[in-house]
């Protein structure tokens, strides 16, 4: 458990700001395109927005909505909505117009912040619409700060995931788990004027919030990179080192992809911080720069765990993701909500100062996912639960297994994809990997590995296969290995799973090259295998237990062939001839063995 460490809990973070303004005003607070905004100008141009605000009925418990890009713009009105006592809802103007309704209709904020070419797609409903780059009204409005009204327990901001029944939910965040953050953050980093940070997540997630407040905060610079370097790996690299980027968060995906380029002895960057998705490397020793592995659902404002990875650690294991944050508890459970031993896995609970509000309009699932905290004296304490899957190591490390429901059954064996993803990530030449299963019922299911592999190398699915048995039993070994120019990403820079593609002909690494049934036999075994192992296509010499075959559906293979071509083939079969063409040849025989023993009355019979 972390260390219970003071902070300045009945302050706001836009009071935090404003003394960063008042103490060197002419300091760079933000930068992007070549623009540089002061802590001066930022706030007293939030200032003036937050008045302006506050005349349109915004205060505590009012939210507003922030349709805006990653901006310069995003941050002065967010930082506007703290100062007006208020709680910011940030949009993502890139998501569909359908979503962003659904949140606005859901949330029913009092203001929408957002541009003029925006406007017009939010222009019906209750609230008040105002264009940052058009309504200068604000202008008109006191440069000074206006009094803090909100209280540690009101909200600071609310930010929508994706919820399991496609519902998205909004998450409320409070000022005193905004501030655990803020401190926990420049006391672990470091954090000085000197700093130089980056800003690259998207608005909607909730990494911005901690990409933001912390630096600001604390009297550092701001920068903003473009949209396509942000997500260029070599551009991204070439752009930290000229602007002297000091500590940046990257995706998972991303920061995985930075850490397999070059990089010069020495640079100014002291910490690259990742998250958001598996970690499957430790870092080589040549990276001049701290790997920080950080772990924490948008329930628990943004970190609940963080750990910095070794740099030549053993490669027997993933990354851990650290240990609990400041003021913040983390237990590993059973079904029934009690403690596993050390080194058993069991679902990840947070609890603490950062723990959620809860769901907004929500409060059903929120007595669901938040429930009170049976190891606390604390009589309003509570826990949020992940869903995830992890254990505690010997060393008080948390080891990370990934979502409870990702974890596949196959045969009766319960497996954890990323143990797969691991050892194939330490093959040569795999850059990046995902494993999951396909099928619709269990005993249909079968591994697939998606696959990026590095400097354009294309590794033969036995030799893939090979490496996986020297470490894992058989049943841990991927059926089919599809490769992708990239991993298709969400707009948070987690590895979108739902667009993972179908395996088939093109995609599919094979042993031999893909060869279409040739003879009226092979097509009908060839549809008969692609519905049994669910498959599109399937080629005359691919195995059938290499496939994600098996003893019980080679049972409901053989039956299917005596039904379909009126032959007996016994399992064993199966075993000597998994292909294609050696069952195209046995079942062959078998009509031919049969029609010569027919006698003629019976040859009639089958050709009338």
């Amino acid at each position: 458990m972390a260390e219970r460490q003071s902070y300045p809990h009945n302050r706001s973070v836009s009071e935090l700001v404003a003394a960063q303004a008042a103490a060197t005003p002419n300091s760079v607070a933000l930068v992007a395109r070549g623009d540089l905004i002061t802590y001066g100008e930022l706030d007293k141009r939030a200032n003036q927005l937050a008045n302006y605000l506050i005349t349109l009925g915004v205060g505590r418990e009012t939210i507003v909505g922030l349709c805006l890009d990653r901006s310069p713009e995003s941050v002065m009105c967010a930082l506007a909505v703290l100062k007006a006592g208020g709680a910011y809802l940030p949009l993502d103007p890139a998501y569909p117009s359908e979503r962003l309704l659904f949140m606005l209709n859901d949330a029913r904020p009092r203001v929408l912040v957002t541009r003029a070419e925006l406007a017009g797609r939010f222009s019906e409903g209750p609230w008040k619409v105002v264009s940052v780059d058009r309504d200068r009204e604000s202008e008109n409005y006191s440069t000074d700060s206006p009094a803090n009204q909100a209280t540690p327990d009101n909200l600071a901001y609310v930010i929508y995931t994706s919820g399991s029944t496609g519902r998205p939910k909004g998450v409320e965040i409070t000022h005193k788990s905004l501030l655990n953050l803020v401190s926990w953050h420049r006391r672990e980093f470091e954090v000085t004027r000197q700093d130089r940070a980056s800003h690259l997540a998207s608005v909607g997630f909730d990494a911005a919030v901690w990409e933001v407040w912390p630096y600001l905060a604390a009297g550092a610079s701001l920068h903003l990179p473009d949209e396509v370097t942000r997500i260029s790996p070599e551009l991204l690299r070439d752009w930290l080192l000229t602007n002297e980027i000091t500590i940046s968060f990257l995706p998972t995906a991303l920061a995985e992809a930075l850490m397999t380029l070059q990089w010069p002895t020495e640079t100014a960057l002291r910490f690259l911080l990742t998250g958001a998705d598996t970690l499957h490397r430790h870092p080589t020793g040549n990276l001049p720069f701290e790997l920080v592995n950080n772990y924490g659902p948008t329930e628990c404002t943004v970190v609940a765990t963080s750990g910095r990875v070794q740099t030549g650690a053993s490669t027997s294991g993933l990354p851990t993701i650290g240990r609990p944050i400041d003021n913040t508890l983390v237990y590993i459970l059973d079904e029934k909500l009690q403690r596993v031993p050390t080194g058993a896995s069991g679902e990840l609970c947070v609890g603490g100062v950062g723990v959620a509000r809860g769901y907004l309009n929500r409060p059903e699932l929120t007595a669901k996912q938040f429930v009170a905290d049976p190891f606390s004296a604390e009589p309003e304490a509570r826990l949020y639960r992940t869903g995830d899957l992890a254990r505690f190591q010997d060393d008080g490390e948390i080891a990370y297994l990934g979502r409870i429901d990702e974890q596949i059954k196959i045969l009766g064996h319960r497996i954890e994809p990323n143990e797969i993803e691991a050892v194939l990530n330490r093959h040569p030449t795999i850059a990046s990997s995902v494993v999951t299963a396909r099928g619709a019922a269990c005993e249909e299911k079968r591994l697939a590995a998606y696959l990026v592999t590095s400097n354009g190398t294309t590794p033969a699915a036995a030799d893939l296969r090979g490496f996986l048995r020297s470490e894992l039993p058989d049943y841990m070994v991927p059926s089919v290995f599809v490769t992708l120019p990239a991993m298709p990403l969400t707009a948070n820079g987690k590895v979108d799973r739902a667009a993972l593609p179908e395996p088939n002909a093109e995609n599919t690494l094979r042993d031999e090259a893909f060869i279409r049934p040739r003879t009226p036999i092979e097509q009908r075994l060839a549809t008969t295998l692609c519905s049994l192992l669910n498959l599109s296509e399937v080629s005359v010499n691919d195995n059938f237990f290499l496939l994600g075959g098996h003893s019980l559906l080679g049972t409901q293979l053989i039956v299917k062939i005596r039904s379909t071509f009126g032959v007996d083939l016994a399992l064993r079969t199966l075993f000597d001839a998994p292909t294609i063409a050696e069952l195209s040849a046995e079942i062959e025989q078998q009509i031919i063995a049969k029609v010569e023993n027919m006698s003629e009355a019976e040859a009639q019979r089958l050709l009338a």
